[in-house]
This record gives structure tokens, C-alpha cells and sequence, in this order.
């Protein structure tokens, strides 16, 4: 990675994009921090610190501290995230954006334009919502027409203007703008929460108990980056053997290839929508003020992944096992609509290609799909290790953190994906020069 970088800077080409999107970056912490006029800016602090559930907790390092100083970038890019999953997913039940999907170009532009009109739809639900349901209770120093109109402009413009932020990045930096504006979000809460775990068992403790915990917060953040390092990387390769066929007087074909099965298909997907199931009804209950008693009550507690893992509160835990089934059933249910084993057999049928011992048509299908399944189960096992860890150390030692299993999920995807980029722009120009000389 460091080698990769290094020569990356070599190259001015490449330079000029790294530090165009370094820029980018910088414009976006700048106006994290910029607050919206008429808000009381100490509000969200009050009410997150009367929040039992971590799901703020883990909205707010979505959009790096912007929410809860309530900024001008308040939303971030989440309504485009929602929006482009909205729309993915759309895209399988209905077929004329699956037309769109299979048209080229112009139809891969024609979603875009789809994705941010729902984006700023999103937006300005989101916007409205807050303004008027958060300025009765406080938000707003004087709750009247012009400042909650004033908070609804700046909320859905400032999403806009991160979104249009990350296309530049895509179209002029390095590519993959949207998630590394989503990245540096979630980097920039990093420092607080090591400081957090640093007062919580190193400082004030014996020089022995403070190393020993430093190296245990160490060695387990470093697991679980190998872990999604491995996650991310890891294929299984299924052999391709294409027949040989006369065209004229040649002979083509006969190569071997091979088809790449990612162990995490879905990716981080089958967390943020398990979390979000788990999470929607503490939301609205928050929203109402409703507390819950009785059995309802007990049912809230046992969905806030704060009370799982607890050693004197263990029946919430059951929270954590519906939690882990939910993660195995959206990643099944995420790449059984993203990956097609039928046709992708029927497409090597058409091509004359075969996976040795296996014939051609439904049996490809029906193997593919045995495979996909082993596959999917190994992957989701993973993810469920991933995201489970933080809520182990947090119910057990109560070492509270924003970063969790998705945010280092979707960290150490990006940066791999952000490096790959780069190595295929320098292999682009080395390949330009040589057919220049």
C-alpha cells in the first residue's frame, strides 16, 4: 500500500487528483463544522445524552459529528445512501430500471439522475421532519416560519452539496467519491473514541494494567481489520472451460478462465439492514416519547444492542441471537437478488464454456447455487464476528465506541477499493505512454 502511494505520487497526473480530493476533504470538515443560524446547537447533545440506544450513536459517526452539532451538513450523505439502495433494489422488481441497468451508458446515467432526485426527496422528508418536529421541542431558539424554512434549505442543501462534492471526486479525484466522503466521516470520529477507550482503562491505571489493556484494544482492532481484509478478499474460484469452435480458417476458443465468488457478496448490506430493523422501533418510540412498559417495554430494551452481551441483564441478549439470524437472512436474501446463477449459466452456454465435470444449462445453475450457499453461509458467519465483538466488549466492559463492525467494514473496503483504483490509473498511463513512444 505504502509502494503503491509512493509511485502514485510520482505520477503528476495522479498527484493533481490526490490532492484535489484532499481538497474535497478538507471542505467537508470545514462545513461539519459551520452551524445552521436560529439552531441551539447544544440541543442534540442534551438529547442524545437521554438516549438509551446506540443507533444516533451510530448515525452521528455516519455523518462525522455533523448531527450533533446540527451543521449545515447535518444529513451527510445518508439520504443518497438510503436512495441508492432504494433504488438497487427497485431495480430487481421493476423491469423497466432493469432495463436501465442493462441499457450501457445511457442507462447507467439515466439512474444516477433517478438517485438524486429520490436523494433530494429524501432530503427534504428528513429536513422537514426534523425542523418541525425537533424545533417544537427545542431546537430552534425561536420556532417560527422563516427559521424552520431557513433549517429545511440548509439541511437538504447541504446533502446536496456533499453529494455533488462526492461526484467531483469520482469525476476528478480518485475515484469512489461518495464512499470515501462516508469514510473520512467515520475516520474523523476515530480519535474521540480511542481517547474515550485511553481515560477508560489506561489513564490513572498501574503502568502493568495500562499496557496490558492498550495491547488487548490493539490486538483486537488489528483482528478484526485482518478479518475484514480477509472478508473482502476472499474468493472462490470456480474453473471455466470454453470449447474450441472453427470460425473461417481459424480455430478460437479453447481457454480457460474462471468465475470469482466473493465470500462477502452482500458486503456490509446485511448489518446496516439488520440494524436498521432492529433499531426503527426505538426510533419512533424516541421520536414519541414513549418509554414502554410491561412486556413492550421489555421487547425495546431486548432490541437496543446497548443492553446485549450485559452480564447482570443476560435475557436482553436474546436481542443479540435475533440480531445475528436477521445479518445470515439479509445476506441470502441481498445476494439472491444481486446474483443470478441461471443466468449466468445460460450465458456460458451461449458462449461454449462449461465448469469441467459439470454439463451446461441447469446443472451449471444448480451447482453454482450449491456453491453460492456454502459460500454465503462462511461469509455471513464472518460479518456476524465482525459486528458482534463491539457489542461483547461494550455489554461486557462497557467500552462504549462509534466505530463498530460496519464502520470498519466499510473503512477497510474503501481503502482497499480507493488503492485498486489507483494501481489501474497507473497501469492506464504506463500502458498510454507505451503506445505513445
Amino acid at each position: 500500500m505504502l509502494t503503491t502511494l509512493k509511485n502514485a505520487f510520482k505520477v503528476k497526473e495522479i498527484r493533481k487528483k490526490i490532492f484535489f480530493t484532499f481538497l474535497m476533504l478538507v471542505v467537508i470538515r470545514i462545513g461539519s463544522q459551520l452551524p445552521i443560524p436560529g439552531v441551539n446547537r447544544h440541543y442534540f447533545q442534551d438529547w442524545f445524552a437521554a438516549q438509551t440506544g446506540d443507533v444516533f450513536s451510530f448515525f452521528d459517526a455516519f455523518t462525522g459529528g455533523s448531527f450533533l452539532n446540527m451543521s449545515v451538513l447535518a444529513l451527510n450523505i445518508t439520504p443518497y445512501i438510503t436512495s441508492s439502495i432504494i433504488i438497487q433494489l427497485l431495480t430487481i422488481a421493476i423491469p423497466k430500471l432493469e432495463e436501465m441497468q442493462k441499457d450501457g451508458e445511457d442507462g447507467r446515467k439515466k439512474l444516477v439522475a433517478l438517485t438524486r432526485y429520490v436523494t433530494i426527496a429524501l432530503a427534504l422528508i428528513e429536513s422537514v421532519a426534523m425542523a418541525v418536529g425537533f424545533g417544537r421541542s427545542g431546537l430552534l431558539e425561536e420556532y417560527n416560519a422563516i427559521n424552520v424554512i431557513s433549517v429545511i434549505c440548509a439541511l437538504v442543501a447541504g446533502s446536496a452539496f456533499l453529494m455533488w462534492i462526492g461526484e467531483r471526486i469520482t469525476e476528478n479525484g480518485i475515484g469512489n467519491g461518495i464512499s470515501i466522503v462516508l469514510v473520512i466521516n467515520i475516520i474523523s470520529r476515530l480519535p474521540q473514541d480511542f481517547s474515550g477507550l485511553y481515560q477508560q482503562f489506561v489513564k490513572g491505571k498501574s503502568i502493568a494494567v495500562g499496557v496490558v489493556s492498550a495491547l488487548v484494544i490493539l490486538a483486537i482492532v488489528i483482528g478484526m481489520v485482518v478479518l475484514v481484509i480477509l472478508l473482502n478478499d476472499g474468493t472462490r474460484k470456480i474453473p471455466v472451460q470454453y470449447a474450441k469452435k472453427i470460425q473461417g480458417r481459424k480455430m478460437l476458443g479453447g481457454q480457460s478462465a474462471n468465475i470469482p465468488l466473493k465470500i462477502n457478496t452482500a458486503g456490509v448490506i446485511p448489518i446496516i439492514f439488520a440494524s436498521s430493523l432492529m433499531q426503527f422501533p426505538i426510533i419512533i418510540c424516541s421520536f414519541l416519547g414513549y418509554q414502554g412498559t410491561g412486556i413492550w417495554g421489555e421487547i425495546l430494551k431486548g432490541l437496543n444492542s446497548g443492553n446485549w452481551c450485559n452480564p447482570s441483564q443476560l435475557k436482553y441478549s436474546i436481542g443479540l441471537a435475533v440480531y445475528v439470524v436477521l445479518v445470515i437472512f439479509f445476506a441470502y436474501f441481498y445476494t439472491s437478488i444481486t446474483f443470478n446463477p441461471l443466468e449466468i449459466a445460460n450465458n456460458m452456454k451461449k458462449q461454449g464454456g462449461f465448469i469441467p465435470g459439470i454439463r451446461p444449462g441447469k446443472p451449471t445453475s444448480d451447482y453454482l447455487s450449491k456453491i453460492l450457499h456454502y459460500i454465503i453461509f462462511i461469509g455471513a458467519c464472518g460479518l456476524t464476528i465482525v459486528a458482534v465483538i463491539p457489542y461483547f466488549f461494550n455489554g461486557v466492559f462497557h467500552a462504549s465506541v462509534s466505530f463498530g463492525g460496519t464502520s470498519l467494514i466499510i473503512i477497510v473496503s474503501v481503502v482497499l477499493e480507493t488503492i485498486k483504483q489507483v494501481e489501474s490509473q497507473m497501469l492506464v498511463r504506463n500502458y498510454k505512454g507505451f503506445l505513445n513512444d
